[in-house]
């Protein structure tokens, strides 16, 4: 403690009760701490405790889906090293490597959908996260409140759906070393350890599904999840009639918003009736939304690799392999909207019907 003289007084009733044993991220200490006969200080104001918390709570949640989809990146990095040199068995379709054993496991289309699984999210989650970073920064230098409300909408989809989806890539890039990706020597058992927490600190992604949901959708009496169809609609519009895009990206992106828009007009519809029928499908929302985003995100990125290609872009490789990958996540990924719709609006009874003694 410091006196009022700035000398050091008697030491506060502060201590360290115990240090927790955790499956991962090993770097930093969770620890129990006792605070019995401790002096306390207030910081701030008085009885706005909660707005500063919540304040960090978003703050912390966007950086908690930063590292998730991060820790999918760094281990896709070592899945692809690896896809590349190890080498077994042979193309289906002629040999690739005739000098060596055997062919390098990237060859085989079951390793190649492990890593495009990887990379389309990974490079999607990139510029969502992006995006979420430029309505923050128009938030706060332009005063602009509809990039606030946005950004307040998407913060639990951008921590969410980050981290299952960048945990399952961890998972992913784990699979792809086989049984050498199961043993410490190689680090991907750490990258999936280390993600495991992402999708349960700073608000379980079933808190962030239920706030999702139960407040945010009703932001501003909906005009802000209304502005997010809105934007992506004009986006529809302006270039509907790209023909480069058009089956590619645009019609799954159409199709895939519809369901979201579908999803949102089952909840008013029947969690009127019984909320049970809006919280059991929230999490699919959730998930149905982040792949919505990342569509969205796609489509953009498509279009501006196209005009770059059709502009004479000396980089053409890295350009034609971003409408690969781009392609990839709408034929692949997005399809996936459908099913979470169809699980929402099966309702509350199968979630609800058994009875808890039953389970």
């Amino acid at each position: 403690m410091v006196n009022d003289d700035g000398s050091l007084g008697d030491r506060n009733a502060v201590s360290c009760g115990g240090l927790e044993e955790k499956m991962g991220i090993h770097g930093n200490a969770t620890c129990v701490m006792n605070y019995d006969g401790a002096t306390g200080f207030l910081i701030g104001e008085m009885h706005k405790g909660m707005r500063a918390m919540f304040t960090m709570m978003n703050e912390a949640r966007l950086l908690v889906g930063m590292q998730g989809y991060a820790q999918a990146a760094v281990a896709y990095e070592n899945a692809l090293g690896f896809a590349r040199d190890r080498l077994q068995g042979r193309d289906v379709t002629g040999t690739k490597n005739p000098e060596g054993a055997a062919d390098p496991i990237i060859v085989h289309p079951d390793v190649r959908r492990n890593l495009l699984d990887q990379k389309s999210f990974i490079e999607g989650a990139r510029a969502f996260a992006l995006w979420g970073a430029t309505l923050i920064d128009r938030a706060h230098r332009q005063d602009d409140a509809d990039a606030e409300a946005l950004i307040s909408l998407l913060t639990p989809v951008i921590k969410g759906f980050l981290t299952d989806k960048g945990f399952e890539g961890t998972v992913l890039a784990q699979q792809t070393l086989g049984g050498s990706g199961f043993t410490k020597e190689w680090g991907l058992e750490q990258f999936v350890r280390d993600a495991r927490i992402a999708m349960i600190y700073e608000g379980t992604n079933g808190i962030q599904s239920l706030d999702l949901v139960g407040r945010k959708l009703g932001l501003n009496g909906g005009k802000t999840i209304m502005g997010f169809f809105e934007t992506v609609k004009t986006f529809l519009k302006e270039n509907e009639g790209n023909d480069a895009l058009k089956a590619d990206f645009l019609d799954p992106l159409k199709a895939a918003s519809k369901d979201l828009q579908a999803a949102g007009m089952y909840f008013m519809a029947e969690g009127m009736k019984n909320p049970n029928n809006a919280l059991s499908g929230s999490y699919d929302f959730m998930t149905m939304f982040g792949h919505v985003c990342l569509g969205f995100m796609w489509a953009q990125m498509a279009k501006s690799a196209q005009a770059a290609l059709d502009g004479g872009a000396s980089d053409r490789e890295f350009y034609e392999s971003k409408l690969a990958t781009g392609r990839y996540y709408m034929k692949r990924q997005l399809p996936a909207t459908a099913l979470h719709l169809a699980r929402i609006q099966s309702g509350a009874d199968p979630v609800m019907t058994l009875e808890a003694a039953n389970f």
